[in-house]
């Protein structure tokens, strides 16, 4: 209201008007008209004085509006009707609530200051003196004083002054420590202190104690629950703080002292300043000479700009300083014009600024005595690609501080948090593709327990919709949350997943995408773990399959994919033990295809190849397309797959790939003229190859082979000592002939086939890496 008249704008009458009745409002709220005498409170009286309070606030908005100023000592005087007036009304309640005993305090009475309007200091021992005189004047019998707070006044001329942010917390700890309380309880709106901001990191914890040093740090590098001021009467006397929470008093809140219980975490908290500026001065001649850090801060200081933080190489060759960004260039030209003979002399190479940063500070007292704390700080930021800027540390290892970019500061702090606080490890899942090997994943997650970590999906995205949710997505509930998502977007979903603040970050692809597909090499590059079953990957070209290893080395990520050939069949794990344990492998043979494995064992003269193949379709073991299992191309994705885990570096062009379809049947427009030639054409094509094989007493699988540099995948007669030769319903097969493996092959056989063995290995990808 005062800046608003000082302009000359009316609108403060409105705003005026909005304030007085708003206390009009509560005061006949709280204080309803009462016909019991014995109140001794009537509301007629209390609202005279409320109206005569703000009578005098309307004469002063008044002048300031005709003289068109409004001086910081007449905004102290203005900002003190607030709190006398709330007073006022609380002391008249508590009156009715308790009996007469109750006694308004206006604190400018007792507190007082300088004339430093609007962060007035101070004068204990005169307001000490007078708070103890003043209680004494009240005599033994018990009573309560209502006093302002946030307020005081001058000790000559008893002007209003204000005692800055957090006044009111500060005044509450002024008058504890001059009578010497047990204890100072600070009420917020807040449990207590918490181990991180809430609103960056929702699992934070609430501290039971610690001691004043350690709240100093925290409130000093942003955490606002209490301020520096408040802590400073009570340290100074040993008497603890409270923090309690006004919505929530049956929280035992924190407790501030000298000696806090001891901690389980290394950390009491996490907390940091937002925006700050970074200034940089280096130079040759800065190298052993006296005086320069001396000059630089003595400069600063006469300028009356304040340094948030500040780090020196050992060799005195640079000096970098943080500082709120509003000062960060007035400090430039200060240190500037106090160095400009040694930057004309290229002793000093100037001053350079960074702008968009952010302080971090880890506070704790256990680090003084923990070994490994700040390498376990930075490791972490290190694993989150987070690049620090400068980091400093006191002598007394309550507190290391680093300076960041901004937009990491959210993912740097709760990137720490997990790692101090977290008891058991989390995972984050991000899950594309909850279709049928996807739901059945999720379904089994449901199922899961596990005690020694934690598995939390925070997203879920189909080919429509996609949810976000960071506390977690039930996994047997992830429909609702879905239908209630937002429209799917591919870059969107990535860039939430590679800037997520958590630890653990696991991206599972169910889908069959290739779109999906290409966005694995963005993702291991930051660090995000991929398990999938989708072929298109590790199928493309070679260039893209050697990318995704290096990605996953550079961003210290597994990308896991042992359901890419054999559903759940430990196929791509066994080849890669036989590499990496020096094993020679000389051909790798096997029935790659559940559909076609079921097809060609089903397939045994009773019924025609287009009766079966419409069974398999009926039972959900072909594509809705049956020619995009029949064409080969699948299992020759897979083949390939096989054939670069074993070294080759094959591209899908070399391999030889029968295809199933008639060549009569494949410029079929729709499914159904597909049936219709392949039982014109294919049912007798495939009828005379069964009998031909039957005659020899073989059978036909479909087969691919791999054999020096040599891949294949055909229709084959196989007789019984082949290992496919009897197999059942839709089980797949692979052999490895190796160096060790050579006169009796190894064997790998079992189901290669359906949404739920497929789902299961996907979920033992996910567990191998928590």
């Amino acid at each position: 209201m005062g800046n608003t008249a000082a302009t000359g704008d009316t609108m403060y009458l409105t705003l005026f008007e909005e304030v007085y009745q708003r206390h009009v409002n509560i005061l006949h709220q709280v204080l309803p008209e009462s016909p019991e005498p014995s109140t001794k409170v009537a509301r007629s009286e209390v609202l005279a004085a409320v109206e005569e309070r703000f009578k005098e606030l309307r004469n002063i908005l008044t002048g300031v509006y005709l003289l068109k100023e409004a001086s910081k000592r007449t905004l102290d005087l203005l900002m003190s009707f607030g709190e006398r007036i709330s007073a006022t009304i609380m002391t008249a309640k508590l009156t009715r609530l308790v009996g007469p005993h109750v006694f308004y305090l206006d604190a400018r009475e007792v507190i007082k200051t300088d004339n430093n309007f609007g962060n007035a200091s101070v004068d204990f021992r005169v307001t000490d003196e007078r708070i103890v005189r003043h209680f004494a004047s009240h005599g033994s019998t018990p009573h309560i004083q209502v006093a302002t707070g946030f307020i005081g006044s001058t000790l000559h001329g008893n002007d209003s002054t204000t005692l800055g942010r957090g006044g009111s917390d500060y005044t509450a700890s002024i008058f504890g420590a001059a009578l010497d309380a047990e204890e100072i309880e600070i009420w917020t709106d807040v449990d207590g202190v918490l181990s991180a901001d809430p609103r960056i990191v929702p699992e934070a914890l609430l501290m039971a104690s610690m001691s004043y040093k350690e709240a100093m740090e925290m409130s000093y590098f942003g955490a606002k629950v209490i301020y520096p001021p408040t802590m400073e009467p009570a340290l100074l006397k040993q008497i603890p703080l409270r923090i309690k929470n006004t919505f929530n008093p049956a929280s035992p809140g924190t407790l501030i002292c000298q000696n806090p219980e001891a901690s389980p975490y290394l950390l009491r908290g996490i907390t940091s300043i937002a925006k700050v500026s970074l200034l940089s001065i280096e130079g040759a001649g800065m190298v052993g000479v006296p005086g320069v850090a001396g000059r630089l801060f003595g400069s600063l200081a006469r300028n009356n700009i304040s340094v948030i933080l500040i780090s020196q190489a050992s060799s005195e060759h640079s000096i970098c300083l943080a500082l709120d960004p509003t000062l960060a260039h007035p400090a430039k030209q200060v240190i500037l014009q106090e160095f400009e003979l040694e930057i004309l002399k290229h002793q000093i190479d100037g001053v350079v600024e960074e702008e968009n940063l952010s302080v971090v500070a880890a506070v704790g007292g256990n680090m003084k005595s923990t070994l490994g704390v700040s390498g376990t700080i930075f490791k972490t930021l290190g694993d989150h690609s987070i690049n620090i800027k400068a980091i400093a540390q006191g002598s007394s290892e309550l507190n290391i501080s680093f300076v960041i970019r901004e937009q990491d500061m959210h993912k740097a702090i709760t990137a720490v948090h997990h790692q101090i606080f977290e008891t058991v490890p989390s995972y984050a899942l991000y899950i594309i593709g909850p279709g049928l090997i996807g739901s059945h994943l999720l379904s089994q997650i449901g199922a899961l327990h596990t005690p020694s970590f934690a598995i939390k999906i925070v997203a879920v995205m189909d080919s429509k919709k996609m949810v976000f949710h960071r506390r977690g997505i039930h996994p047997l509930h992830w429909q609702e949350h879905l239908q209630s998502g937002e429209a799917s977007n591919l870059h969107l979903f990535v860039q939430n997943m590679i800037h997520s603040y958590h630890r653990h970050r696991i991206l599972i692809d169910c889908s069959s995408s290739d779109q999906v597909a290409q966005i694995y090499a963005d993702v291991l590059s930051q660090g995000v773990h991929v398990v999938t079953p989708n072929k298109k990957a590790n199928s493309s070209s070679l260039d893209y399959y050697r990318q995704l290893r290096g990605a996953a080395e550079k961003g210290r990520a597994r990308f896991l994919y042992e359901t890419n050939v054999g559903a759940a069949l430990p196929v791509i794990h066994t080849l890669k033990g036989l590499s990496m344990t020096g094993d020679s492998i000389t051909r790798v043979e096997g029935v790659l295809s559940g559909t076609l494995s079921f097809l060609f064992n089903e397939f045994d003269g009773r019924s025609s190849f287009s009766a079966v193949l419409k069974e398999a379709q009926r039972l959900g073991y072909t594509e809705p397309d049956p020619r995009d299992d029949l064409n080969g191309m699948d299992v020759a994705r897979k083949l390939l797959i096989l054939a670069r885990e074993a070294g080759l570096p094959l591209e899908m062009t070399d391999i030889q790939v029968e295809n199933l379809v008639p060549v009569g049947c494949q410029a079929a427009t729709t499914v159904a003229e597909f049936y219709e030639r392949l039982g014109q054409e294919g049912d007798a094509m495939y009828g005379h190859r069964l009998q031909q094989a039957q005659e020899k007493g073989c059978r036909l699988r479909y087969i691919a082979t791999l054999q020096a540099s040599q891949a294949t995948v055909q229709l084959r007669e196989i007789d019984a000592d082949h290992p496919a030769f009897h197999l059942k319903g839709s089980e797949n097969i692979v052999v490895y002939t190796t160096a060790r493996y050579d006169k009796y092959p190894l064997v790998i056989r079992g189901p290669g086939a359906g949404a739920q063995v497929t789902a299961a290995g996907v979920l033992a990808d996910l567990l191998s890496i928590c």
